[in-house]
């Protein structure tokens, strides 16, 4: 019996009777082209997002499309997404939303996004507008399904939208400390009280 041979990409010479192992590493690359193109596809969302393109972002939405917006609440279907970025929108005629990094694996990707806009448009959640600048830092964590987005959880702190467009007074400030004063108060009358 002739000895393998070791090819010099490293596999052993399949045409000697040898294990071939450049399938394995063909599936390595297909494995990191796939991520590749889950990458490519997050961005192409955040893309439509960011050109304030609903139609755009309706072509790559599976039909039923679930994104939970934590700060905000579950958006069931396409036509809840459309709705929510289309008040979104014309809140924040200026709005800008920019990728930092993304991370692929399986048919998932994390986008880390940073996101500005004035809030000079229509009401957003019911929220008069106001002129104030708006500027967020998040993440969304999207599944996909045949290509298509199908799920996506949105983070964003609440809370320093809330200071940012002065629903809180903010973070450090004389009105923040007076907010949690009376706050503080209140908890210590409501504890008394069922004791």
């Amino acid at each position: 019996m002739e000895p393998r041979k070791q090819s010099p990409s490293g596999s052993i010479d399949a045409a000697r009777g040898g294990v071939d192992t450049a399938p394995a590493m063909s599936s390595k690359k297909q494995k990191k082209n796939g991520q590749s193109k889950l990458e490519d596809l997050a961005r192409t969302v955040i893309d439509r997002v960011d050109a304030h393109d609903l139609e755009g972002m309706e072509t790559l939405s599976h039909p039923d499309l679930f994104e939970d917006v934590i700060a905000v609440g579950p958006l069931d279907g396409r036509e809840a997404v459309q709705r929510f970025f289309g008040e979104t929108f014309s809140a924040f005629p200026d709005f800008h939303i920019e990728i930092d990094r993304v991370i692929a694996a399986d048919a998932t990707a994390c986008v880390q996004w940073r996101l500005s806009g004035t809030f000079t448009g229509t009401p957003f959640q019911g929220i008069r507008a106001n002129g104030a600048r708006v500027e967020l830092r998040g993440v969304d964590v999207m599944e996909f399904e045949d290509g298509l987005l199908r799920r996506n959880t949105v983070y964003y702190d609440g809370a320093t939208f809330a200071r940012a467009v002065g629903m809180l007074p903010a973070q450090g400030s004389l009105g923040e400390r007076a907010m949690l004063g009376g706050f503080n108060v209140f908890t210590s009358a409501r504890q008394m009280l069922h004791r």
